[in-house]
């Protein structure tokens, strides 16, 4: 039963680590999403002002 408990632990202790590198890597993804999407605007904006 000891060992069983220990197996559970160490399980739980490594899910819990993996979901926050998850939640972290997601937020990164997201943040990286929006830097993208600003460059990607200031590049449209530009390309219209030099047309001018």
């Amino acid at each position: 039963m000891l060992k069983l408990a220990a197996i559970l632990l160490v399980l739980m202790i490594v899910f819990g680590v993996l979901g926050f590198v998850v939640d972290v890597a997601g937020a990164l993804a997201r943040i990286a999403f929006f830097v993208c999407l600003v460059g990607v605007a200031l590049s449209l904006v530009g390309k219209a002002l030099r047309r001018d």
